[in-house]
């Protein structure tokens, strides 16, 4: 298999502002280290030029979405704020959210980004591939950032894919920790977008991402929420794509597959308590993978999102990208040594009850 990447030095250049995370900086709350720092992702870019992996994936430039582009999913008006708050050094866009000078040009090469991906999948220049960008797009709403996203970037792609391409279907499935409730907005009435989000239950946005949730309208049924309790192993989430996501995909029947790909369900994640090991994230990938080549010619694109843990997030995100190429990159992985002395893996009760419960809901 041939997979592209879409990669740009401008993405480390994004600012989250100082101590933005959980707690902003305050009177009481020095300011810090950004919880969303390039960190994480340029050590697993790094880790990919190192072992020589880079050179073996097809490079995809980069460009910037047009007004156009960024407009089918956000508001005049939240465009020009954005442009406004980056032409006046940085500014928030919206909550935990901000941008730095510059910031909206670097936000719409994020976007435009998974649209190159998206237009080299479906020219078929390459079997799938992988938008390395910053900064994340998946809480993006119409009208506002959210969340350390400043564009809906996998939205964003989709609609052009959708629009741009003829496409009559298209699936997204969101594996970041966090809700999805970005794209869930996006497509909430659009019959031609299935959307899934798996997330850990009620952690952000705090008040979305139940089962309930499934779009109104034309796209009644077509979006579909999977919260899972915190504390879920791989075991909880390979029930969930079971159970529920890839028979889901086999009754909608998507021509393009786009995965919002965050590696906060990580084990070591600060921003989350899931316990998802190397192994687990390579599963996916892999899962995704077949489904795509099984139901819509192997066309499959993957967006990056959040991953917060320095440390290990390299070597979660290193086994995805030898699941999409079919390539082994010969790196000994010390965070699946680490991992694979952690007991209690199995499915507990209170897991399969939620996965029983999002699958109930998306039969109905």
């Amino acid at each position: 298999m041939t997979t592209g990447l879409v990669w740009h030095e401008s993405y480390w250049r994004h600012d989250p502002g100082a101590g933005a995370g959980v707690l902003p900086a305050g009177p009481w709350v020095p300011p810090g280290e950004p919880v969303d720092s390039a960190e994480p992702k340029r050590r697993l870019k790094a880790l990919l030029d190192a072992s020589g992996f880079t050179a073996k994936l097809h490079p995809i430039e980069a460009r910037e979405a047009t007004h156009g582009q960024l407009a089918r999913v956000h508001t005049r008006g939240y465009l020009a704020r954005v442009r406004e708050a980056s032409a006046a050094g940085g500014g928030e866009v919206g909550p935990m959210a901000r941008i730095g000078a510059g910031g909206y040009a670097i936000a719409a090469l994020a976007a435009g980004g998974v649209i190159a991906a998206i237009d080299a999948v479906l020219a078929r220049r390459v079997d799938n591939a992988y938008a390395f960008v910053r900064p994340s797009g998946h809480h993006a709403t119409a009208d506002a950032g959210m969340g350390f996203c400043v564009f809906s970037n996998a939205a964003i792609g989709a609609l052009h894919a959708l629009e741009q391409h003829g496409l009559a279907r298209i699936a997204l499935v969101d594996w970041d920790v966090h809700h999805g409730n970005g794209a869930q907005a996006v497509f909430w009435n659009d019959p031609r977008a299935l959307t899934v989000s798996l997330h850990q239950d009620g952690t952000f946005p705090r008040h979305t991402g139940s089962v309930a949730e499934r779009g109104e309208g034309r796209g009644a049924g077509t979006n579909l929420n999977i919260p899972l309790p915190p504390g879920c192993t791989g075991a909880a989430y390979r029930a969930a794509f079971e159970r529920v996501i890839l028979p889901a995909l086999e009754r909608f029947r998507p021509e393009l597959i786009v995965v919002p790909c965050g590696y906060d369900a990580g084990f070591q994640d600060p921003l989350s308590r899931m316990m998802l090991g190397p192994e687990d994230f390579r599963w996916m990938a892999e899962t995704i993978a077949a489904a795509a080549r099984s139901l819509c010619q192997g066309r499959l694109v993957l967006c990056q999102e959040g991953g917060y843990s320095a440390s290990t997030v390299p070597f979660l995100g290193l086994p995805v990208f030898e699941a999409l190429s079919g390539m082994s990159s010969g790196v000994p992985n010390p965070v699946a040594e680490l991992f694979a002395t952690i007991p209690h893996r199995g499915l507990l009760a209170h897991q399969e009850a939620a996965v029983e419960a999002a699958r109930r809901a998306a039969e109905v």
